[in-house]
């Protein structure tokens, strides 16, 4: 390995736990998985959060998305932290069972709760070898061991196909080749602010993954900093620039997010919306206390268009298989009830 290529290799495997048993820390591993031409989607999660004061707990999360019948259920149950087994790729809670690799098995159980549906999974998710070994992450590569942003985001597999099947209440559904990404965060506290994006277009054998967002420093809130990492037929373009502000242009409303970059290499336009497409709204909680607000969904449209220095320039659309976030520390009136 170069001298250059060790400078950005990982200090540890990017799905390895990061808590080390202290306090002050927020630590999520994710799975979603789309159906390849409909609007339904999974999503699940489990979180470590160790606050400042008080007992370490797990959270295990659950979410579905039917755009097709306009519901979701949704489902969280928190645990102290010492009744689940959380250990590099190994993740096990008293919900869900993860094992998460190349090839690996998600066993998940929620009992109706809440006004919600049951809902259990067991699926099968096997790489498609389409996007670097190693993953992805909108990150550069050095940022990842640095002091900030504080919170790190890195996408150990962000091309999986997923088989089995959902039971959601009275209704089975069987999964069979469903778009899927794997996806890992940590750090002492959640960002200030963001909005999040992956999306998968198989047909062009394109993934794109990205965020707008603001962080503190020293008690004061940055400007907003975005990046995007497009990985297409074998070529990776990135547009991660994060503090080259001048260079970006970048706009989230809640259902909404557009963004325009400048690389080394191209450039880079992404727009995702969820307007009219199913959403919930979950509360993130910080090590110190505070909680913040994510609007979620996973049926977004996504278009999304590179212009190359040097080739074709190409544009990818999918109706529904985009993964969208929005992080704000007020709540939004549009959503009364939270996660």
């Amino acid at each position: 390995m170069s001298a250059l290529a060790r400078l950005w290799a990982p200090d540890l495997p990017w799905n390895a736990l990061r808590h080390g048993g202290g306090p002050r820390h927020v630590e999520s591993w994710f799975l979603r998985a789309n159906h390849p031409s409909r609007p339904q989607a999974l999503w699940l999660k489990v979180t470590i959060l160790a606050p400042a004061a008080g007992p370490a707990v797990a959270e295990s999360w659950a979410i579905w998305f039917d755009g097709e019948a306009n519901r979701t259920i949704a489902h969280r149950f928190t645990e102290p932290l010492g009744a689940a087994s959380l250990a590099g790729s190994r993740l096990t809670t008293s919900r869900l069972a993860l094992q998460l690799g190349a090839q690996f098995q998600v066993e998940g159980r929620f009992p109706s709760q809440l006004g919600a549906e049951a809902l259990a999974a067991t699926l099968s998710f096997t790489s498609t070898g389409a996007t670097p070994v190693g993953g992805l992450s909108p990150y550069p590569a050095p940022l990842l061991r640095a002091p900030l942003p504080k919170n790190k985001l890195v996408t150990p597999f962000p091309s999986l196909r997923a088989h089995g099947r959902l039971e959601l209440g009275a209704q089975s559904v069987s999964v069979d080749g469903w778009l899927a990404m794997q996806g890992h965060n940590w750090g002492p506290a959640h960002p200030f602010d963001y909005a999040w994006g992956h999306c998968e277009f198989p047909a062009e054998r394109t993934v794109v993954e990205g965020f707008t967002g603001r962080i503190q420093v020293a008690g004061r809130t940055s400007p907003q900093l975005s990046a995007l990492v497009v990985h297409r037929a074998g070529r990776t373009f990135r547009f991660d620039r994060l503090f080259d502000t001048w260079r970006q242009q970048a706009t989230f409303d809640g259902t909404t997010w557009s963004v325009a970059l400048l690389g080394a290499d191209a450039e880079a336009s992404l727009t995702m919306s969820a307007q009219g497409r199913p959403q919930v709204c979950l509360g993130y909680d910080d090590p110190d206390g505070h909680r913040s607000f994510c609007i979620n969904t996973k049926l977004a449209r996504v278009e999304l268009t590179v212009r190359p220095t040097d080739g074709a320039s190409f544009t990818c659309v999918s109706e529904h298989s985009g993964a969208l976030e929005f992080l704000s520390r007020a709540a939004d009136p549009r959503f009364a009830h939270v996660v």
